[in-house]
């Protein structure tokens, strides 16, 4: 399905893509660590790259690609792999689901969101 809009939300680095009266919003990490890029799910099942310290990304420039979907430019220099209608709305459709599995994984495998010049104090 083809959104009837696309709008790139800098500030809030997140695009909104609207079907109809249907509006959703996906944030800019979302967006790059589920990049449809080799670089990002690899070659073949099994060669997927876990992509860590991407919490800060940004949108840095969208653009359409034929009548199929856009490619986008992110703050970490990442421009490679077509998001195509399809893809994208299926990212709103589950993005629930796609979003928990991401957390799940980066848990388990003791990685971080954060970038890594990022640092965390815990207060007691």
């Amino acid at each position: 399905m083809t959104p009837t809009k696309i709008k790139l939300l800098r500030d809030a680095a997140e695009l909104e893509l609207h079907y109809g009266e249907a509006s959703y919003r996906l944030s800019a990490e979302f967006l790059r660590v589920h990049s449809p890029s080799a670089e990002v799910r690899g070659h073949g099942k099994g060669q997927e790259q876990l992509q860590t310290g991407k919490s800060e990304v940004g949108i840095s420039k969208i653009e359409p690609v034929g009548n199929y979907g856009v490619k986008l430019t992110f703050s970490d220099g990442h421009d490679s792999g077509i998001y195509t209608w399809p893809l994208l709305h299926d990212f709103c459709l589950h993005h629930h689901h796609y979003w928990q599995t991401y957390l799940d994984t980066i848990e388990k495998a003791g990685a971080s969101r954060l970038p890594d010049n990022v640092q965390v104090i815990k207060l007691l």
